[in-house]
């Protein structure tokens, strides 16, 4: 059984996010070092020093790494984002794509060189801007996959180096059998475990996006039967432990998407089910979260956690509803009785004293008949 797919009642210990005790799935009284990933829109403004790497690559550091530089030919697995200096259009983002890439240091395409680069003088987890020449870029014809990438263009790249294989470890992926990539996404699965169990949780975070980048779209695309089942066995706990780290540093969007990754490959998968409702639920998405918890209970009826989640909710809903309840009694309060009108004496006693009048007059006339 898969490290990670068993059901939230509690797993092995080589399994660090396995289980459902609050400390490994509540987003209370836990952070990560981790940063926040990259905003839309222009490069960010970084005020380290320019350390010159090459006379056409300049790099400015964002945020430190650990560890050290990967060495010719390692296999490196990046995040990138990508503009064009002259008119900072961004043409290129894998952070978006949910895909980072794969860059063999002086392996690289001819338009990366300047990336590659770069790269190469990164360590684990670091993040830079790299101002980059365009002679080390798309060169004087520009981009033909990227219009908008004009010739003679100079780039600016913000980059992190999730991690690497050395080059005497491992090889692309591209040269790799099924069995040696599966090999080596799961090596990077229990290497991510053991930094989880050390509260090293940014090297974890790492280890678990460079075991998912060994098992892309296309590889799985190729794999049917029994290599898929084991490539997901591989892939799928990646997933719903990061999604557990990221529940825990409140970001809670980022955990509903790795989740569902997991429920399109296992659409009854208990964990992907429970977290994502977690997620949902933080979000204020109280329908949905429910859903989610509804479905987990119907494959685990048993589990004490879905159901404590489902009284949550509950209790939300009733708590709401008093609320709402007090707020529209304090709007509209109670409707207003009609106020009898005030009498006028004065009108009562001329009314009074003509019907007197009126009534002797009757009953003279009556006495001279």
């Amino acid at each position: 059984m898969p490290e990670d797919a068993a059901p939230i009642a509690p797993a092995p210990a080589s399994d660090p996010t396995a289980g459902s005790s609050d400390d490994e799935i509540t987003v209370e009284d836990a952070s990560f070092a981790r940063t926040e990933l990259p905003q839309d829109g222009s490069p960010p403004v970084v005020t380290t020093d320019m350390e010159v790497l090459h006379d056409k690559v300049k790099k400015q550091v964002i945020k430190e790494g650990h560890g050290k530089i990967p060495s010719k030919f390692s296999t490196c697995f990046v995040h990138y984002r990508a503009w064009v200096q002259s008119s900072m259009h961004k043409f290129e983002d894998t952070w978006q794509e949910q895909h980072p890439v794969e860059i063999v240091i002086g392996k690289e395409k001819k338009q990366m060189s300047g990336l590659g680069i770069g790269v190469g003088h990164m360590k684990s987890g670091e993040r830079a801007l790299l101002h980059v020449s365009w002679e080390l870029g798309y060169g004087k014809e520009g981009s033909f996959s990227f219009p908008n990438v004009p010739p003679s263009a100079d780039l600016i790249y913000e980059v992190e180096l999730i991690g690497f294989d050395d080059a005497k470890e491992g090889k692309a992926r591209s040269d790799m059998t099924v069995e040696e990539r599966i090999e080596a996404a799961d090596r990077r699965k229990l290497e991510g475990n053991d930094y989880f169990k050390e509260k090293k949780f940014e090297e974890a975070m790492q280890q678990y996006e460079m075991a998912v980048a060994y098992m892309g779209d296309d590889f799985m695309f190729q794999l049917f039967g029994k290599y898929r089942d084991m490539a997901l066995a591989v892939k799928n706990p990646c997933h719903l432990n990061m999604a557990a780290c990221l529940i825990k540093q409140k970001r809670f969007d980022e955990a509903i998407a790795q989740c569902s990754i997991v429920l399109s490959e296992d659409e009854t998968n208990v964990k992907a089910l429970f977290r994502r409702g977690k997620a949902r639920a933080e979000l204020g998405q109280t329908e949905s979260a429910r859903e989610d918890f509804l479905k987990a209970k119907k494959h685990s009826p048993e589990d004490k956690e879905i159901m404590r989640e489902l009284r949550s909710l509950a209790e939300q809903d009733k708590a709401m509803y008093q609320k709402q309840r007090e707020l529209y009694k304090g709007l509209f309060g109670p409707r207003p009785q009609p106020k009898p009108k005030a009498k006028n004496f004065a009108v009562l006693f001329w009314q009074w004293l003509v019907s007197l009048v009126r009534y002797l007059a009757r009953m003279f006339t009556r006495k001279n008949d």
